[in-house]
């Protein structure tokens, strides 16, 4: 066992706090991890990792030797990249977006496997941010903004997004042409998975991003929860223009206040920073953004 998957193993363990978890990932036996890490603590004289029964955990040495074993494996892997064409290999795990996942990603995964036929998939669904270092994710697909700075964003999509209610809300609320207009409406609140608060809507006007609150009855979490909200007549909502193609052209929701479209709703995989360099990451954030490239 070389050095280099000395070092590989002890910063999956660091990352996943437990032995098992990491010799899952890593797809090696547990008595193999177990012997590396001795190995390693007996060549460099030092102990890396506290273990009891039920915790692993990193002792200032460790925390040193981890942060330094970071930056080589990257350049490891920068390195490889350069000089030889990097097949894309192994077990690749990311989080996507409900919707996203469904209307867009999955249907065209055939394609990226027979692109890449040494890869194999692990693929859980959320809406919110994971922790990707503490779950042992590789990446994750997200719409919005980005805000935490630990992570390292690639855009992959820009969507169009519009504001929306039901006919029935409208019918009760009043028509909307104007901001103006928007005196007594109500909306269907997103809350925000950093804060716990409600998104604002937000409206271009004249080239230039301005917000608003409304108050209303429901706060959700979900995008499907929130599409459904508009629907069943509970408020105004902004929504990416695909999500809710089908109702717009049944009638179920009508698009209000054209003129004033909030800004386009940016898509990006993101990743630890530790692992941007990573040939499965790049592969399938590549795929990414040429797919929703056709598809958007």
């Amino acid at each position: 066992m070389d050095r280099f998957q000395e070092m590989q193993v002890f910063v999956r363990i660091a990352e996943r706090g437990s032995f098992t978890q990491a010799a899952d990932d890593l797809q090696l036996p547990r008595a193999t991890v177990s012997n590396l890490i001795q190995r390693l603590e007996a060549r460099l004289g030092v102990r890396l990792l506290e273990r009891t029964t039920r915790t692993v955990r990193l002792t200032p040495d460790g925390e040193a030797y981890r942060q330094r074993c970071v930056g080589l494996l990257a350049d490891l892997e920068e390195a490889d990249g350069l000089f030889r064409q990097a097949v894309p290999k192994g077990l690749l795990r990311v989080n996507l977006q409900g919707t996203l996942a469904r209307r867009f990603v999955v249907p065209a995964l055939p394609a990226f496997l027979a692109r890449h036929p040494q890869l194999e998939l692990q693929i859980g669904e959320d809406d919110l941010l994971v922790d990707l270092v503490r779950e042992g994710v590789d990446c994750v697909l997200r719409a919005g903004q980005l805000r935490d700075s630990s992570l390292v964003a690639r855009r992959v999509a820009l969507l169009p997004q519009l504001t929306c209610a039901s006919a029935s809300y409208l019918a009760q609320f009043g028509e909307l042409r104007t901001l103006a207009d928007l005196a007594g409406h109500r909306a269907v609140n997103y809350l925000s998975s950093a804060t716990g608060q409600a998104l604002p809507l937000e409206f271009t006007v004249n080239g230039e991003v301005r917000t608003l609150s409304l108050s209303g009855p429901v706060s959700v979490t979900g995008a499907d929860v929130y599409a459904g909200a508009a629907i069943a007549g509970l408020g105004l909502v902004q929504v990416p223009r695909y999500r809710v193609a089908d109702e717009l052209a049944s009638g179920q929701l009508r698009e209000v206040l054209v003129d004033l479209p909030p800004p386009p709703l940016p898509v990006s995989v993101l990743y630890p920073q530790n692992r941007q360099l990573s040939v499965r990451v790049r592969a399938f954030a590549q795929w990414l953004g040429e797919l929703f490239e056709t598809l958007t």
